[in-house]
């Protein structure tokens, strides 16, 4: 069954007086990219949660928070060295009086200097506290999933109804292709027996001519082949290993062979089932960026 893209997820536990708030939310991408951010204490693991997602979606940007709130939370605050700071200040505005220059010192001046601000102190997180972090950050992802399922049964019912829509106008194309060489046929006859008046009028000739028209205008091989397109795609839907990119190429295929078929055939009933599909093609296309 197919997924969608998008969804969010979000999953709170407490322990050791630390509250551990784990968010996750996917959008449409054409690959799978993955944001993380994560308290210091936490960086080693960075790679490992990493992994942990990519074992869980396939496209996507997914981006993951993992926060800790309460007592001893702070511990990955940055810390401010004042010292340097005022040194800094001081020589700033030794440079000013020396060059007689006119740029006060800003605080957006003093934070370009990266040394004033020292890295927050090493944290050390014991066995027990990490298992439930690594079981909310699960917790998240299986909401999230959960999400994109959800979203993608919705999907899976706007495809097929617009499937079905697709297979009813190709049916109507198909009734109709041969009944547009017939009237061909019925106004070349009454031109030709108008411009030739009088005249004896050339049967085998004009049945030369229709039937080179006929061979110009039949679709039957775009008709096979859009309705194997369209079966092709039903099925993809309602398999376990749905990809995005596989529907995309079917869309492709499909509005190729329907394009076809309007360049072939100068019929007006024809021309208006044609807009009609390719319209239903644009909004299959549209929900197809969303499938993961």
């Amino acid at each position: 069954m197919i997924k969608s893209m998008t969804g969010f997820g979000r999953a709170e536990t407490l322990s050791q007086n630390k509250n551990i708030i784990v968010e996750a939310k996917s959008v449409n991408h054409r690959f799978l990219e993955i944001s993380l951010r994560t308290p210091s204490a936490l960086f080693p693991l960075e790679l490992e949660y990493k992994k942990k997602i990519s074992d869980k979606f396939k496209r996507g940007r997914v981006e993951v928070s993992i926060k800790f709130e309460g007592e001893g939370a702070d511990v990955s605050r940055a810390n401010l060295n004042m010292d340097i700071a005022r040194d800094y200040f001081k020589i700033l505005n030794r440079l000013n009086e020396e060059f007689s220059l006119q740029s006060p010192v800003t605080v957006q001046t003093l934070a370009g200097f990266r040394d004033i601000f020292t890295p927050p102190a090493e944290s050390t997180l014991d066995a027990d506290f990490l298992a439930r972090v690594e079981k909310t950050f699960l917790q998240a992802l299986d909401i999230l999933a959960g999400m994109r399922e959800e979203e993608g049964l919705s999907l899976f019912h706007d495809m097929q109804m617009r499937l079905g829509e697709i297979t009813e106008i190709m049916e109507k194309i198909r009734q109709r292709a041969p009944q547009v060489v017939l009237e061909y046929q019925k106004r070349l006859s009454e031109r030709v027996k108008e411009l030739t008046e009088g005249y004896t009028l050339d049967d085998a000739r004009l049945a030369q001519e229709v039937a080179l028209m006929a061979d110009r205008t039949d679709i039957t091989e775009e008709i096979v082949r859009m309705k194997s397109h369209i079966e092709q795609f039903e099925a993809l839907l309602q398999s376990e290993g749905t990809e995005g990119r596989k529907i995309d190429f079917l869309l492709q295929e499909m509005n190729r062979e329907i394009n076809t078929i309007g360049s072939k055939v100068g019929d007006v009933p024809i021309t208006r089932h044609v807009i009609d599909v390719k319209s239903e093609l644009g909004k299959l296309r549209e929900q197809a960026q969303n499938i993961e």
